[in-house]
């Protein structure tokens, strides 16, 4: 599509006549960079193309090559190929433009140029000349195509350059001057710009190598000195070089040359107006196909100032009072000032000498750093202790073009400093951590014996400490609460002192409230001489005794002792002073928490058993451990209650949570138990009692409870629970048999009626009771500790304590007496075993537990006897019969009489205010037991009969004849019991 018409094909407007009008009202503030942007950048649009060139002949005379000078609407990288051009390239649209002076369009690639490729195959170049005074000077060009241009884009071309010809014409720069500062390299700014750059005493150089010809642009003119109308030949310049200097610049140029290698020397020049000033130049080769040099294109500064400056740099660096030193390439010292001298040696002696030869060579890692510094090309530094004095220098090697500087700070009393500072830190770190250690073992001690146990741990290590002494005040003497390394025979001497007379030491100490340190024996006895004695004795041989203050007050007494003299340093006292404070802190709340314990396992024990019964039909072995953590007494209790008939209760129980509340509950419940078994109710109804008393308690009082019943008799065992953990039965074989996990609710939670569950058990099996605190905790569910209970119990150990001892059915009390005592051992050693398995010693437990284990022991069917009797007035004679009849053939001779006259009374009694059925019942166990039961609900109470009564005596005579007696009720009816002891 060409040049001047939209997308669709219709024309479009030309703004050549407006983009002219722009250009015209172009004013001075711009440069000329600026003016010339401006314009390539119309040219394009007016083009339509795809970028615009300038290329500028700029150089020694006869210089024929173009060079790109401002470039639009693409990046340079696209325009590798046109950066330089020969002028008799014929083929490419600029060059041709500048030889024949006029408006030329070409492909962009016929001149075979490579960076063509990186354009559109059939990308146009249209050129036109821009001339100067004595012909033309360069190219304004635009990469436009396919099409060739217009008449009119040819046109606006040529006006465009022409109005660039004018407008550089008035520039100060001129078209074609070179030897000034070149338009295209001035910056935005204008006249302040170019007023900056002209201040900076800066100028560019251009040699040809071959002609000879050496051109400088104004600002170097300027700094040389050199008048405008200068012969432009390098002999002008050597001319100006300084006759010292000259090898030195000469040696440079020729190395540049010889080693195509860019160019450096810094010399003094002799301008023509008489004066002198040192100039650096440095510049750079530009070589021909064939790679020799053709052209030395360069800069040059004044450095006159900077050089008078780095004199005197030197002169300061000479008499500094840090060391300095340089060495070369070869590690020859080429400078030192006079403190390094000191170091390294005499300047006559040492410059020019290889470092290494000096005392730097026996410094250990110095020459391996200074060889790493140099390679890596970067500064470090470090510590290092010098040779020659033996002091700390610190050394920064900095790599320099040319070698390596070395700076050499002496930092001995730093280092000094800063050994103490980190030896007094160390110390406060090691101070401080102790202390933190201590006073997190004594946050965590309970008991005064734990205290002792934590200083003794962490107090008398760190002061190689072979003794400690813990005394408290109580009731005006000083008592020993803990020890560490002492003999007895100097506990009893200091036991019990008074604590303000009776040992001076100690009571000094406790008076003044200072500490008192002692290094020896001689010391200890010329302090106290009435002690002495005391230190052989104890067998120490230092002291430090230290007052424990808490609260403001005096508690006691602690003393940290040695075996050795020993004289304990400012900050060991010190430390020693901080540490009694935490530890009269930590004695005081464990000496409350002793005594608020010691009151609570009081109370515990006084509201639990102090003594089970012995009843034949069992035997009991108990176990009650307190909680290990914490001071409140916790709610677990066990009993066994013996029945009528041989029968026996067991219970047990936790009222849940801790503290005195709840252990008075406990004890309302265990009193409730007690009165509820007498009155011979059955488990379940038990149970619904006892739920009633929680409930009265409140809402927020709750409680388990297991209550069982054994009856020897019949083998059968009655259980009920209430949110308690289920029994373990052990059979005699071995077997462990756990009864159904899910309970009833517990006391206060739920609402009767309670379940009730019957076994027969075996002869000799195991009925083990016990409370959550066994089984569970916060490590372990309640279904995990029953487990491992059960494997306790199964396992060989387990199983020897379990197994039944070989014993016949009781038969009465000698039966039993001969194989009770026997059992009874191997049961406490089964309650150790299971405590021991789950509770050990170590674990801390944050409740209390019960453990009760009873073996049962059935009754022989030969002991008991029973006989139906008439409802007739006779049944009193038959019942006397068959009792005397029966404790003969039992050889109860001497119970005979009383127990006719007991079941005549009780058989008269049910004849007279009762209703049949009746029977009798004879129980041999560890007493004579005589029943008679009935049909009939009532009681029979004992009435006060007056003198003229002819009734009313019998049960009166009935309790004065038996042990005990009472009635229970039964699912027929009740059952009037009398016990009577066998002698």
């Amino acid at each position: 599509m060409r040049h001047g018409t939209d997308a669709v094909g219709g024309p479009s407007r030309s703004w050549g006549g407006e983009r002219l009008s722009l250009l015209s009202a172009v004013g001075t503030a711009l440069t000329d960079r600026e003016v010339m942007q401006h314009a390539l950048d119309q040219a394009v649009s007016e083009l339509g193309g795809l970028a615009g060139l300038v290329h500028w002949s700029c150089g020694p005379a006869g210089s024929r090559t173009l060079r790109l000078v401002l470039a639009s609407g693409l990046p340079l990288p696209a325009l590798g190929g046109w950066e330089e051009i020969r002028q008799d390239e014929a083929p490419l649209a600029p060059a041709r433009a500048v030889r024949e002076g006029r408006f030329v369009w070409l492909p962009a690639s016929s001149g075979g140029r490579t960076a063509s490729g990186s354009l559109p195959a059939a990308t146009i170049v249209a050129s036109v000349p821009l001339t100067g005074p004595d012909g033309p000077v360069g190219a304004l060009s635009v990469l436009t195509g396919p099409q060739e241009p217009t008449p009119e884009q040819a046109a606006f071309l040529e006006a465009v350059g022409r109005w660039a010809e004018r407008r550089l014409s008035r520039s100060v720069a001129g078209v074609g001057d070179c030897d000034e500062h070149p338009w295209w390299q001035q910056r935005p700014g204008g006249s302040v710009v170019q007023q900056s750059l002209d201040a900076v005493k800066a100028g560019s150089w251009e040699w040809g190598i071959h002609t000879g010809e050496m051109r400088w642009d104004r600002a170097g003119l300027r700094l040389l000195g050199l008048p405008g109308g200068y012969e432009r030949r390098i002999e002008s310049w050597l001319d100006l070089i300084h006759p010292e200097d000259m090898p030195r610049v000469m040696a440079a140029t020729e190395k540049s040359l010889r080693e195509r290698s860019g160019y450096e020397a810094e010399y003094r020049v002799r301008r023509p107006d008489g004066t002198t000033g040192w100039v650096q130049s440095r510049a750079h080769l530009e070589l021909d196909e064939n790679g020799e040099p053709v052209r030395m294109l360069g800069k040059v500064w004044d450095t006159t100032e900077s050089r008078m400056a780095r004199e005197s740099a030197g002169q300061a660096l000479r008499y500094m009072s840090d060391a300095f030193f340089a060495v070369n390439r070869d590690w020859r010292i080429t400078f030192l000032n006079v403190e390094a001298e000191r170091l390294v040696g005499p300047a006559g002696e040492v410059l020019g000498r290889p470092l290494w030869e000096g005392p730097a060579g026996t410094a250990p890692e110095l020459e391996d750093r200074c060889r790493r510094a140099a390679a890596d090309g970067r500064p470090t530094g470090f510590d290092i202790r010098w040779p020659t004095d033996n002091r700390w220098y610190h050394i920064r090697l900095v790599p320099v073009p040319d070698g390596l500087t070395a700076y050499l700070t002496d930092v001995t009393e730093r280092r000094t400093q800063a050994a103490r500072r980190a030896e007094a830190e160390r110390v406060g770190a090691e101070q401080a951590a102790r202390i933190s250690e201590l006073g997190n073992a004594l946050a965590d001690a309970v008991t005064t014996e734990d205290v002792v146990r934590v200083m003794a741990a962490h107090v008398l290590p760190p002061f190689d400490a072979s003794g400690l002494l813990m005394l408290c005040l109580e009731g005006g003497r000083l008592n020993v609460v803990g020890s560490v390394g002492y003999p007895r025979a100097f506990l009893s001497r200091v036991d019990g002192v008074p604590a303000f007379g009776g040992y001076r030491l100690l009571n000094e100490v406790l008076s003044s409230r200072r500490p008192r340190f002692i290094s020896s024996t001689e010391e200890y006895e010329q302090l106290f001489p009435d002690l002495t004695g005391n230190p052989a004795i104890a067998r120490k041989n230092a002291w430090a005794v230290l007052p424990l203050i808490a609260s403001g007050n005096a508690i006691g007494t602690c003393t940290v002792s040695f075996d050795e003299p020993h004289c304990l340093s400012p900050d060991e006292r010190t430390l020693l002073t901080a540490l009694s404070g935490m530890v009269a802190q930590a004695l005081a709340r464990a000496r409350l928490y002793d005594t608020e314990h010691a009151r609570a396992q009081a109370l515990q024990r006084g509201l639990l058993p102090r003594v089970l019964p012995s009843p034949a039909a069992l035997t009991p072995a108990v176990r009650y451990l307190p909680a290990s953590s914490g001071t409140d007494i916790g709610g677990d209790w066990y009993d066994v209650i013996p029945l009528s008939a041989e029968r026996v209760a067991l219970v047990i129980g936790d009222v849940m949570g801790h503290g005195l509340a709840e252990a008075a509950t406990m004890g309302r419940l265990r009193t409730a138990v007690h009165t509820l078994a007498n009155l011979e109710l059955p488990p379940e109804e038990v149970l619904a009692h006892l739920n009633e008393v929680v409930s009265d308690l409140g809402d927020d009082s709750f409680a388990t409870c297991l209550y069982a019943v054994y009856d020897p008799i019949t083998g059968y065992c009655s259980l009920a629970r209430a949110g308690h953990p289920p029994p373990l039965i052990v059979r005699p074989d071995g077997s462990v048999e756990c009864l159904e996990p899910t309970p009833d609710p517990p006391l206060g939670a739920g609402e009767p009626p309670f379940s009730t569950v019957d076994l027969r058990l075996p002869d000799g099996s195991l009925l083990v009771m016990y409370t959550d605190g066994l089984v569970e905790s916060a490590a372990r569910d309640i279904d995990t500790g029953i487990a491992e209970c059960t494997q306790v119990l199964t396992s060989e150990y387990g199983r020897l304590l379990t197994c039944p001892p070989p014993r016949p059915r009781t038969s009465g009390r000698r039966a039993a007496g001969r194989h009770g005592g026997t059992d009874h051992d191997r049961l406490d050693r089964l309650c150790d075993l299971l405590v021991g398995a789950m509770l050990p010693t170590k674990r801390l437990t944050t409740d209390d537990t019960a453990l009760l284990i009873a073996r049962l022991h059935g009754l022989a069917s030969g002991n008991t006897a029973g006989w139906p009797l008439p409802e007739d007035p006779v049944a009193a004679g038959l019942a006397r019969t068959h009792v005397r009849e029966q404790l003969e053939a039992w050889g109860l001779d001497e119970l005979v009489v009383t127990t006719e006259l007991l079941a005549s009374e009780l058989v008269a009694n049910v004849v007279r205010h009762a209703r049949g059925p009746t029977r009798l019942r004879l129980i041999r166990g560890r007493s004579l037991i005589c029943e008679v039961s009935d049909a009939s609900a009532t009681t029979p109470r004992i009435r006060r009969a007056a003198e003229t009564d002819e009734g009313g005596r019998g049960l009166q005579l009935v309790s004065a004849l038996s042990q005990r007696w009472g009635t229970r009720y039964t699912t027929e009816g009740k059952c009037i019991w009398t016990e009577q002891p066998i002698a």
